[in-house]
């Protein structure tokens, strides 16, 4: 629901920020087709005239561009001709006055629907089944009002889709070069994960397999029972614990509670196993596919070991949730920030979630929080 409610808001801000560069759009229209038109009686200005108009025209658009791009989640091309940018803006203008009718609409509704709480509150009501009835008529305005914001909102998508593109085979070719980048760095990624996985083992569990090796050597080569048992109680215990780190090093490659008892089981199983104290807000009803849960998972694992290792958090929050076909995975530190994005953990994560056509993002401002987030589609 939160979602939904800055879903909602950013469409309502990039609706009026829309209506701002509507006037300015208007405006240079008209002031384009005007010096246009007055171009043609002197030709030696043509040229000029219209490098400035084209120049003027890719300012809006750029505007608009980016407009499209942070509240309404339309990605445009920059490589669009000046002559489709120009028709563009002459076709927006009139759509942006209309986002400002319905946004005065919703308003209106919202104002009389709003009359049912608060007027009897502001004055004096004679007329109760009146205000009832203007209020409920208010309600189903700004219902009305509100599904027009969404029609806008497709129509802007829509139109810039038209005139700015990406067509269909640019969308194609970024999509050939984005899985020839996402097949290299999936391929880096696993390269890298095997050397971790040989580091652990050599440095940790080797290590301690040898120790066991040269304390029973040195209990068989002991002629005192008193210190030969104590090197074989040595020995026992470097067992143990080479056992142990064998078994971590096989829950960090996979973890099998993830196949045997789901998603939420292994998040479960990692937050209890956290150094730091880590809270899970698990809200799905239904597991993901394998291959995203098994990201989802590595992106959290990944982040908790990032905090226990690197920070001084005091908590981890852990929110794993879907929106709008899309499974989000949060995780987010008290600690004092300034995590690298571009650090070898990360990079592997950021690679993971693309080769899943999945989004990345690291925000970890100097002085914290930490907050790292996956996206990755459902199907």
């Amino acid at each position: 629901m939160t979602a939904q409610v800055r879903s909602g808001l950013r469409l309502v801000l990039g609706l009026v920020l829309g209506a701002l560069l509507a006037a300015a759009e208007l405006l240079f229209v008209v002031l384009a087709l005007v010096v246009a038109g007055l171009a043609q009686l002197h030709p030696r200005t043509r040229r000029t005239v219209r490098g400035a108009i084209r120049a003027a025209g890719r300012r809006l658009v750029e505007c608009e561009r980016a407009r499209l791009g942070a509240y309404l989640g339309m990605r445009c091309t920059h490589s669009y001709a000046d002559g489709r940018a120009l028709l563009y803006l002459a076709a927006r203008w009139p759509l942006g006055l209309l986002g400002v009718v319905v946004l005065l609409c919703a308003l209106l509704g919202g104002g009389y629907g709003s009359g049912i709480v608060f007027g009897w509150i502001l004055t004096d009501v004679e007329h109760p089944g009146a205000l009832l009835f203007s209020s409920l008529a208010g309600l189903v305005f700004f219902f009305m009002a509100a599904h027009g914001l969404v029609g806008v909102g497709a129509l802007e998508r829509g139109l810039a889709r038209h005139f700015l593109g990406p067509g269909p085979e640019e969308e194609l070719r970024r999509r050939i070069d984005e899985l020839f980048t996402s097949r290299a760095e999936v391929v880096e990624a696993v390269h890298e994960e095997r050397r971790r996985i040989e580091r652990d083992l050599h440095d940790g569990v080797q290590q301690r397999i040898v120790s066991v090796g040269i304390l029973l050597a040195r209990s068989r080569r002991s002629r005192e029972p008193t210190h030969s048992q104590a090197l074989v109680e040595q020995a026992y215990t470097e067992s143990r614990l080479a056992l142990a780190e064998l078994r971590e090093v096989a829950w960090r490659v996979y973890p099998a509670t993830l196949d045997d008892e789901g998603l939420r089981a292994a998040l479960e199983t990692l937050v209890e196993r956290s150094d730091v104290p880590a809270k899970l807000d698990y809200r799905m009803a239904v597991d993901p596919r394998p291959s995203v849960a098994a990201v989802v998972y590595f992106v959290v694992a990944e982040a908790v070991t990032n905090t226990v290792k690197h920070t001084s958090a005091t908590r981890i929050e852990v929110v794993i949730e879907e929106d709008d076909g899309m499974v989000r995975a949060r995780v987010e530190d008290d600690g004092s920030g300034g995590a690298d994005a571009r650090g070898g953990g990360l990079t592997g994560l950021a690679r993971r979630t693309a080769a899943l056509d999945g989004r990345f993002e690291v925000r970890s401002p100097l002085g914290g929080p930490t907050v790292i987030t996956a996206e990755l589609p459902c199907d």
